[in-house]
């Protein structure tokens, strides 16, 4: 048996790390990384080349007129209607950003810093309503405004999300108003 005095002397102490093995692992985990990043681009960019029949959100008239409501809140998305996890990314629509809200007579102007706006007329506009959650975005229950209109032949919805959500009932209560005022002058 040799003494543990003896084991202390050792001129060399066992390597603690390796450390190629470590880079190794590093380096492959970074790569890895940004193998998803990039399929996960790739992925948005297809569902753009996808939706590519979609025509351009108009934009807002010159004179809208007077403002109705005004909203201060995030754009959260926009989904096809009724299916509430197929993401619409073609012209900027997908793009999650803040956004401030005015509905006047002539329609929804949706101003985005750093993003594009887009307006939807009243013609276009099909329904308001609250609702929980739209493509990766859950909330409480009615803690989202959503907007059902008309993109060319396709119903879309976009959710938004007010700095006070007390506001939502409001603008779900003038909206369907407003929606209900057109049909029934057509």
């Amino acid at each position: 048996m040799t003494p543990v005095i003896l084991l202390a002397e050792a001129k060399r102490s066992a390597a603690v790390t390796d450390w190629p093995a470590r880079i190794g692992w590093l380096v492959g985990l970074v790569l890895f990384i940004a193998l998803v990043y990039w399929l996960m681009r790739e992925g948005w960019k297809w569902r753009g080349t996808l939706q590519s029949d979609l025509p351009a959100p108009p934009s807002a008239p010159e004179v809208t007129g007077p403002a109705k409501l005004e909203l201060s809140g995030r754009y959260h998305g926009s989904t096809t209607a009724g299916q509430w996890l197929d993401r619409i990314v073609a012209h900027g629509l997908g793009t999650r950003s803040r956004a401030e809200l005015t509905l006047t007579d002539q329609g929804l102007e949706v101003e985005r810093p750093g993003a594009s706006d887009f307006f939807i007329p009243t013609a276009a506009l099909r329904g308001a309503r609250l609702d929980k959650g739209i493509a990766g975005k859950v909330l409480t229950e009615g803690g989202l405004l959503v907007v059902t209109w008309a993109l060319g032949e396709k119903l879309i919805d976009s959710g938004f999300r007010s700095d006070h959500a007390a506001e939502h009932t409001e603008w779900v209560d003038t909206l369907n108003q407003m929606i209900n005022d057109t049909e029934g002058a057509r």
